[in-house]
C-alpha cells in the first residue's frame, strides 16, 4: 500500500464537495525547494513530505486534501533512492507524460482555510498558475506539465519559484509551511484532532469492551469512549485509563497499551505500537512500531523508535530507529521561562523557535545511554551515539560519538553496522540504498564534526 492505513481518500470527506474535476487525471507532484535543509536534522535521511506531523505524513494530509489521480515525487539526490524504497508504486524524479499536474510544495501543511481554497479553485482551467508566499514557491497548476516545463525539472535539487516564473502569480501569504523541525509542534495538537475526526467522526455509540475488532479488557476506563477508536487487532490492557476530554485517541492496527497506561488525546498511537505499563502519554503522534514509556507529551515519533523506559520526553521530535536509553531526560523549558533557542545547521549557529516549550530534536539512528540529559532545544543530527555523566552539547553534528566529556567520530562502518542490526529486530532490511545515503551523509557532514568535536 503506497500511504499508511491512517490515510483517507478526500472523497470520504464530502459527497457534495466542490472540488473541480481537471479535464485530464490530474497528478500530485511533491517538490523539495531550497529551504528544506532547514528541517535538518529530520530531513538528513528522508524529503521532507515523508515528515509525520500527526497520524499522518505531510504527504498523505496533502494526497487526502487534493485526492489526485496520481502522485510524483520529486526528492533531492541524497534521498532519491530511499523515496523510491520507501513509495515503490510512486514515480520518482519523473515527469509524467500528458498529465495536468499540481506542483506543491513538501512543507505545505494541507488544512482547510482560504489559501486552500485559493489552490482547488484553479484547478482543472486550462490557465496555469504559480502560488506563491513571498518569493517561496507553494504550488503550480500547469496542465499537460511535461510538454510545458523543461525536461530536467525534476532533476533539480530543489524546485523554485524561478522554474515557474513564465506564469502568472497569486499570493498565498497565509499557506502554513515547515522551516524548522520544532514547526512541526506548531500544529501537532489540531492536526491530530482533525486527522482522528476525518477518519471516524466524532461519535462512536459502541462501548470500549465491544469494539469487535479491538481486545478492550473491562478493566478500562474511558472517559468520552465516543471518540476513543481503535484499528484492527488494538489490545488495551486493564488499569488503563484513556481520557478523550480534551481531544480524540486513536490506538492503531496490532499496537498494545499495557496495565495502567495512561493516554490522554489528542493522540495517535501508530501500529504495532506499545504503549508500556503506566507510561503517561498525552498529545503525542508516533509512526510505526514504536515503544513508549515514562511520561511523554507533544512529542512526534516518526516511527520505529523506542523511549522503553521511565524518563521525560517532551515538546520533542525524533526520527526513525532511535533509541533513547533508561532514565533519559529532555528539557523542554528554560528556568527563565523565555524563549528557547535551537541550533540550525543549515546556517550554522543558533536561532530563536518563537516557543517558550522546545526539548529534544533527534535524527535517525541514534541513541542515548542510560541516565542521558538533554538541555532545552537540543539538535542531534542522525547516527550519534550518547552516554555518560552531565549535558551533550546543545548541537551534536552527525556521526557523533561521546557526551558531555567530548565527542569523536561515530566510524562508519560500525554505525552501519548497527542500523542493519536495529532494523532486521523490526523486520526491516537494511538495503543498499540506506547505507549509500548514510556515506554520502556522512562526507556530507565531516566539515561539521570538525568544527563541533574536541
Amino acid at each position: 500500500m503506497l500511504f499508511a492505513t491512517f490515510a483517507v481518500s478526500r472523497r470520504q470527506l464530502s459527497v457534495n464537495s466542490s472540488f473541480p474535476i481537471p479535464l485530464r487525471p490530474m497528478q500530485l507532484c511533491l517538490f523539495e525547494d531550497a529551504r528544506v535543509p532547514g528541517l535538518r536534522p529530520l530531513v538528513e535521511t528522508r524529503a521532507a513530505y515523508a515528515l509525520r506531523l500527526g497520524g499522518r505524513t505531510l504527504l498523505e494530509t496533502a494526497n487526502d486534501a487534493f485526492d489526485p489521480h496520481g502522485i510524483v515525487l520529486h526528492a533531492r539526490p541524497i534521498v532519491a533512492d530511499v523515496m523510491r524504497q520507501r513509495y515503490p508504486a510512486t514515480s520518482v524524479n519523473v515527469l509524467p507524460v500528458g498529465a495536468d499536474v499540481l506542483f506543491l510544495n513538501g512543507r505545505y501543511v494541507a488544512a482547510n482555510g482560504a489559501p486552500q481554497r485559493r489552490l482547488e479553485e484553479k484547478l482543472g482551467r486550462e490557465e496555469a498558475r504559480a502560488f506563491v508566499q513571498n518569493e517561496t514557491l507553494v504550488a503550480a497548476w500547469v496542465p499537460d506539465a511535461a510538454a510545458a516545463l523543461p525536461e530536467d525539472l525534476l532533476h533539480r535539487p530543489a524546485l523554485t519559484a524561478d522554474a515557474f516564473s513564465h506564469l502568472p502569480t497569486t499570493a498565498l501569504d497565509e499557506a502554513t509551511l515547515v522551516e524548522r523541525p520544532w514547526d512541526l509542534l506548531d500544529t501537532l495538537r489540531p492536526t491530530l484532532v482533525r486527522d482522528i475526526e476525518t477518519r471516524f467522526g466524532n461519535a462512536v455509540s459502541v462501548p470500549l469492551t465491544d469494539r469487535p475488532h479491538a481486545a478492550v479488557h473491562d478493566g478500562v476506563t474511558g472517559v468520552h469512549p465516543e471518540r476513543i477508536h481503535f484499528g484492527s487487532g488494538a489490545t488495551v490492557k486493564p488499569g488503563t485509563i484513556l481520557n478523550a476530554e480534551e481531544g480524540p485517541i486513536y490506538i492503531g492496527q496490532d499496537a498494545i497499551v499495557h496495565e495502567r497506561a495512561v493516554v490522554r488525546g489528542p493522540c495517535v498511537i501508530g501500529p504495532k505500537t506499545h504503549v508500556k505499563i503506566g507510561a503517561n502519554v498525552d498529545g503525542t503522534a508516533t509512526g510505526t512500531w514504536c515503544k513508549i514509556a515514562g511520561e511523554v507529551h507533544d512529542t512526534i515519533l516518526q516511527g520505529f523508535s523506542n523511549k522503553s523506559h521511565p524518563g521525560f520526553l517532551g515538546h520533542a521530535v525524533l526520527g526513525r530507529w532511535c533509541n533513547l536509553g533508561a532514565d533519559t531526560n529532555n528539557s523542554n523549558l528554560k528556568n527563565d521561562y523565555g524563549e528557547v533557542s535551537a541550533y540550525a545547521p543549515d546556517v550554522g549557529r543558533f536561532v530563536g523557535t518563537g516557543r517558550q516549550f522546545a526539548g529534544l530534536f533527534m535524527g535517525d539512528h541514534s541513541k542515548s545511554g542510560i541516565n542521558t540529559m538533554f538541555n532545552t532545544g537540543t539538535v542531534v543530527g542522525t547516527n550519534c551515539n550518547l552516554y555518560g555523566a552531565g549535558f551533550p552539547p546543545r548541537y551534536v553534528p552527525p556521526f557523533s560519538w561521546g557526551g558531555a566529556d567530548g565527542l569523536a567520530t561515530y566510524r562508519l562502518g560500525k554505525a552501519c553496522e548497527v542500523a542493519e542490526r536495529v532494523m532486521a529486530r523490526r523486520d526491516t532490511v537494511f538495503t543498499d540504498a540506506d547505507r549509500s545515503l548514510l556515506r554520502r551523509l556522512f562526507d556530507r557532514t565531516e566539515a561539521e564534526r570538525t568544527e563541533h568535536h574536541d
